[in-house]
């Protein structure tokens, strides 16, 4: 008697999808240096018309549809694994987190309940932890690994309501004395926004404090807003430091802030979802000073760790109001397990995919050490590049020891911002339309600039130079315009 069912085609046959499947991704890791970094436009007409024939009514042999799939992504998409892709924090994955997606794909461990899952609920802990430990933060520290550095940071207002308002967790915002505002740098990432949009706090709860001029939170202006609100009724009780901003990787005063925030009793939340992978270079370390007296962090993964999208991870101080503000019971779910909690109940996430593999793998295979060779070669690296644009006449305008680096051309500036905003947001369409490297531009402080960031592991020297030469090609090929009122 046959009890296959329709979807079940076997060991063999699995097998041999799976070995067409690496087949098609080592070819893609092999030729993707050699193409284009993006294409020369979306190729939307181009999908769609190929997506029409995809009425999913018809069984297609696999090795007619996942070729399809790997040509598409291939011909249209912004190819984050190139080496000269300069962008947004999006690294090449390490092929120990590739192997790690495809056993927890495989595998598929539920770990919304620590019953089911206690081998892999233990080897994220066991991640989370060794994190801890390398920030300096206590061994009672707890956490989750989550989908993104956004839901860290929701979790993380959550965390900090429940500490600072006894009332929150079971009344809500209405049964608070006031209401609660937030502190981040204007210079932060501004998921903030959307997350005090989420949590009723309202957007206006969210206090962006001004920068000071190396793109850090300015201390001076934090005391006169947070005084102002404390004198006008309204209760702070979240303060945010960023190590190693979006925009221009700058590193907020920690000690200072860690300070202040014990002084006003406030949570101390940092961001470090970028930075904070610097946690595993001992030289590196001493960047992230003041990290160690956070309430929370935020880290991703799959930023600097080259972790596969998407790795955040979520580490507290508090894990009694980490379960505060996540715990629940139900008939449904199975008992729980002495001195371990239930991922479900210590996250935003209920349902929950074996995330963290990935980075236990890579970490397992590769060593700390070696993570922190590569961090330490991008570092210096971005010194590289940062030169290389300064004797071709780039002003850099942010001040970071990270790889990240922001210019400016001086005779661009001269028309006035308008016109330096568009001449610099055409030299970086030029570069991109070229497939020559992906950059982009950024505003820091107001001021229009081309933002290059060291992010796949596979970037070389080689690749410095190519995108120095690119730049250089694209300021000749385009014209400065004269603003008006601004004589040339």
């Amino acid at each position: 008697m046959n009890r296959q069912g329709p979807l079940d085609v076997g060991e063999e046959e699995g097998a041999r999808l799976l070995t067409a499947a690496v087949d098609l991704v080592v070819q893609h890791a092999k030729e993707v240096a050699d193409g284009p970094v993006a294409p020369h436009e979306p190729g939307t007409a181009w999908l769609r018309e190929w997506l029409a024939g995809q009425d999913f009514e018809v069984a297609r042999a696999p090795g007619e549809a996942m070729p399809e799939v790997m040509e598409a992504l291939g011909r249209w998409g912004v190819h984050t694994t190139h080496p000269r892709y300069f962008g947004l924090f999006n690294p090449t994955p390490t092929w120990w987190g590739v192997a790690g997606e495809l056993i927890a794909a495989a595998v598929n461990p539920q770990l919304a309940a620590y019953s089911h899952a206690p081998a892999a609920v233990e080897m994220e802990r066991h991640v989370l932890r060794f994190m801890a430990g390398r920030l300096g933060l206590p061994a009672t520290t707890e956490g989750a690994f989550t989908v993104g550095g956004a839901e860290a940071n929701l979790t993380a207002v959550v965390v900090a309501l429940t500490r600072a308002f006894a009332t929150y967790p079971e009344q809500g915002l209405s049964g608070l004395p006031g209401r609660p505002v937030l502190y981040a740098s204007a210079e932060s990432h501004l998921a903030w926004l959307k997350i005090a949009h989420m949590t009723g706090l309202g957007r206006d709860a969210v206090r962006l404090v001004p920068s000071d001029s190396a793109h850090r939170m300015d201390l001076a202006r934090l005391h006169e807003m947070h005084a102002a609100d404390v004198a006008a009724g309204l209760r702070p009780f979240l303060l945010v430091g960023t190590a190693g901003t979006t925009a221009g990787g700058a590193l907020d005063p920690l000690p200072e802030l860690a300070a202040r925030a014990r002084e006003w009793e406030l949570h101390f939340h940092v961001d470090a979802a970028w930075a904070g992978a610097v946690a595993l270079s001992d030289t590196l370390r001493p960047l992230l000073t003041g990290i160690e007296a956070a309430d929370s962090v935020t880290i991703d993964a799959h930023k600097w760790l080259s972790a596969p999208m998407g790795a955040g991870m979520f580490l507290t101080q508090h894990p009694a109001a980490l379960l505060q503000s996540f715990h629940a019971t139900t008939s449904y779910m199975p008992a729980e397990t002495e001195d371990a909690p239930d991922p479900y109940a210590t996250s935003v996430q209920w349902s929950r995919r074996f995330a963290g593999l990935k980075v236990f793998l890579a970490l397992a295979i590769a060593g700390r050490p070696a993570y922190a060779e590569q961090l330490e070669r991008d570092v210096h690296l971005g010194e590289l590049l940062a030169r290389r644009l300064s004797e071709d006449g780039w002003s850099r305008i942010n001040d970071t020891p990270l790889p990240v680096i922001c210019v400016a051309a001086p005779e661009a500036e001269t028309g006035g911002h308008e016109s330096s905003a568009g001449w610099h947001a055409a030299v970086a369409d030029h570069v991109v339309s070229s497939g020559a490297a992906w950059l982009s531009t950024v505003l820091l402080a107001g001021r229009p600039a081309l933002r290059l960031c060291i992010t796949s592991h596979r970037t070389s020297p080689a690749d410095i130079e190519a995108v120095v030469t690119a730049l250089a090609e694209a300021r000749k090929m385009t014209p400065i315009p004269t603003a008006k009122g601004h004589g040339r």
